[in-house]
């Protein structure tokens, strides 16, 4: 199986690729990016070649790509790819606007390649537990739900509203939506939110902080506090974890839960050295089994694009100061 990756701006390309080296029989034929140093090393990093023209890469004969690009490019990547892959996965927000979103899906399925989006946190086993359960009724009736997502403020682009198209609100927002939808099969009817801007980070001139109430077409009422909270000496990258009420019981659950903190004098800092299952490998893993059976992706590009509606519904009530209607008018 030949994959290609189109930019390594974001963090998480880094991953996708180290997981690609992990499954047999997939080759990374190469790396194409707008930045230089950026895409040799990498290409150096994972032994394979660095395309400066992406077209070159994309006549290889490739059998998917995978797009890392800031997110307001992520159209511009798609636009280079599609009809030319029969499969692309595309980091997540899928774009920083609908109007992009939706270009990006009617383009993909105009053209027959068939599109994923990264939500990597479907594939955590607490998750993937937590679907189970609900999905048998353990919960009965479901009242509310209470999620988080911090992490660390990752700087570059992601803090340049131009390429990013917000700061931690749409960053991490994404993530627990796109599980809530997921759980319930159900959408967001209603957002409102209050948004801080260099709160946490005096000077940043983006959104660190967020905290969102919504309502759920199921009935269920949820919040979602969501930061670039956490210090750079910080173990991992942050959190997600859910509190579901429901009429049977409570559950709670910590997507990152498997590991073991590890205190060394000679790192300097607290470490988590994780037991479970990598889910960057779970996603990858979903992508590459998509291709090699010919099914359609399991996370699909409204899935993207219905996340992305709910960050952006929550600048929009954080700019009014009231309450968010969705489906969002206009192209936001």
């Amino acid at each position: 199986m030949k994959i290609g990756l189109l930019s390594f701006a974001h963090m998480h390309a880094s991953s996708y690729a180290a997981c690609l080296k992990r499954i047999p029989g997939v080759e990374i034929v190469g790396i194409a990016d707008d930045n230089a140093a950026r895409g040799q090393a990498a290409a150096a990093q994972f032994a394979t070649r660095y395309y400066a023209d992406p077209q070159e890469l994309l006549a290889q004969g490739l059998d998917g790509v995978i797009v890392c690009s800031e997110n307001s490019t992520h159209l511009m990547w798609v636009q280079l790819a599609v009809g030319r892959v029969p499969y692309l996965l595309c980091e997540k927000p899928i774009a920083a606007t609908l109007a992009d979103g939706r270009a990006i899906i009617a383009m993909c399925a105009q053209r027959g390649t068939k599109l994923q989006i990264a939500f990597p946190v479907r594939f955590s086993p607490p998750v993937r537990r937590a679907k189970e359960m609900l999905d048998q009724g353990r919960l009965g009736r479901i009242y509310g739900v209470k999620t988080t997502n911090h992490g660390y403020m990752p700087g570059g682009w992601f803090i340049q509203k131009e390429l990013s198209g917000g700061g931690a609100v749409i960053d991490h927002t994404v993530h627990v939506i796109d599980v809530l939808r997921w759980f319930w099969n159900t959408e967001v009817t209603e957002v409102y939110a209050e948004v801080g801007f260099d709160l946490i980070h005096p000077g940043l001139g983006i959104d660190d902080v967020g905290l969102l109430s919504f309502k759920l077409a199921n009935g269920a009422f949820g919040t979602l506090d969501t930061s670039w909270s956490r210090p750079k000496s910080y173990a991992t990258w942050g959190d997600v974890t859910l509190e579901i009420v429901g009429e049977k019981g409570t559950l709670l659950i910590d997507a990152f839960a498997q590991h073991i903190d590890v205190y060394s004098d000679a790192v300097g800092k607290g470490q988590w050295a994780g037991w479970g299952s990598d889910i960057d490998l779970g996603l990858i893993r979903d992508f590459t089994d998509a291709i090699a059976t010919g099914r359609e992706p399991s996370i699909t590009g409204e899935d993207g694009l219905r996340a992305l509606e709910v960050a952006l519904a929550a600048y929009r009530s954080a700019e009014t100061g009231q309450p968010v209607k969705l489906p969002l008018q206009g192209a936001a």
